[in-house]
């Protein structure tokens, strides 16, 4: 869990020190704007942009009653992040896997690309598909007709 906030964190630390230096130099209104930026990139990349993540095993089950896709994905990650933000709503309707909180998830990604863990992978109908375009991941949750 420490593993997912780390980048979060770190942004937030970053924008505090460049805010402080700002501040003991006088520029109390100038350090308001990287501060901003700072947290703005941290939220963006944190845990809470994302639906909450359920473990690889639960996912698998799910999608094989509902037939909704699975993503597996890790925090901090800019494809990711594409993912989520271009699917919108309909990224809830989802089965989200954090590869760094389920290390089955870990496993399934390696599995599917060579001993690497790319994401996203999204799996559809057991198949799984490294980096896919949203449109079509968007797609994929229409149903068939």
């Amino acid at each position: 869990m420490m593993r997912a906030w780390m980048l979060p964190m770190l942004l937030v630390l970053s924008g505090s020190f460049v805010a402080v230096g700002l501040i003991l130099r006088g520029s109390t209104g100038a350090a308001v704007a990287p501060l901003l930026v700072f947290v703005l990139f941290a939220g963006v990349n944190s845990l809470l942009v994302f639906p909450r993540s359920i473990g690889a095993l639960e996912a698998q089950r799910r999608s094989a009653v509902d037939g909704r896709p699975i993503v597996f994905w890790r925090p901090g990650c800019p494809y990711c992040l594409r993912l989520r933000i271009r699917l919108g709503r309909s990224a809830r309707r989802l089965h989200w896997v954090d590869i760094w909180r389920d290390a089955d998830g870990a496993a399934a990604v390696r599995a599917a690309n060579d001993g690497n863990e790319t994401v996203p992978t999204v799996v559809v109908a057991g198949r799984p598909h490294t980096n896919p375009d949203p449109a079509w991941v968007r797609e994929q949750l229409s149903p068939p007709g």
